[in-house]
C-alpha cells in the first residue's frame, strides 16, 4: 500500500457537499484506506495499491462530481513525493510571518515555462521563489499585495489545474502522512 494526500482545488468549507466528512465518504466509497483529512480545505489522506497518479486523479475527480456534484481538480502528491520536495528546502531561510505568507502551487503536470526564477512581480506585491517538479513555491508581501494578486498571476500563467496550499498547511499535512 502507498499513502497519498489528495489536493483539492475549490473546495468551500461552508458547503454542506464540501465538508469533510463528506469528502472522506467520497475516498471511502471509491475502496481507499485509512482515508483521514487534514483541515478543511480539501486535503485528503488514504492509501491504495494504485501508484497510477493519473489514473488515481481522475477516478477521484469523477467520483466528486458523481457523488457531490462537484467538479475539482485533484493533483495526487505520494508521501515519499511530498517528503522529497520538503527535503529541497524551497524557501530556504524565508520564513512565514504575519507580514508575509509562504505558499506552495501544486499542478497536475510539470509546467513548461519561459518565466525565470525568481520572478518578482510588477507591484513587487509576491515572489515565486521557484519550481519544484510540480510545485511552484511563493512568498506574497501583505504590505504590497494580497494572495488572490497572486493566484491570478497562477493561473495566467500555468492554467487553473492547480491548487494552492500555505507552507504551514504542507507540513501540517507532512506531519500526518508520518
Amino acid at each position: 500500500m502507498t499513502t497519498y494526500v489528495a489536493l483539492l482545488r475549490g473546495i468551500t468549507p461552508s458547503n454542506p457537499n464540501m465538508r469533510n466528512e463528506m469528502l472522506r465518504g467520497v475516498f471511502e466509497d471509491i475502496g481507499f484506506e485509512n482515508v483521514q483529512s487534514v483541515i478543511s480545505s480539501g486535503n485528503i489522506l488514504f492509501e491504495t495499491g494504485s501508484r497510477n497518479l493519473e489514473e488515481l486523479e481522475s477516478t477521484i475527480e469523477k467520483a466528486l462530481l458523481k457523488q457531490l456534484d462537484f467538479k475539482s481538480t485533484t493533483i495526487v502528491y505520494s508521501k515519499d513525493e511530498l517528503q522529497s520536495f520538503i527535503n529541497e528546502k524551497p524557501f530556504k531561510n524565508l520564513k512565514d510571518t504575519p507580514q508575509s505568507k509562504l505558499n506552495v502551487t501544486f499542478l497536475k503536470n510539470k509546467p513548461n515555462t519561459d518565466v525565470e526564477f525568481p520572478y518578482q512581480s510588477e507591484n513587487k506585491g509576491f515572489t515565486v521563489v521557484g519550481i519544484y517538479n510540480r510545485a511552484i513555491c511563493s512568498v506574497v508581501d501583505l504590505s504590497k499585495g494580497k494572495t488572490p494578486d497572486l493566484m491570478r498571476w497562477m493561473e495566467k500563467e500555468f492554467g487553473k489545474n492547480l491548487t494552492t496550499r500555505t507552507w504551514k498547511t504542507v507540513d501540517r499535512i507532512m506531519k500526518r502522512l508520518d
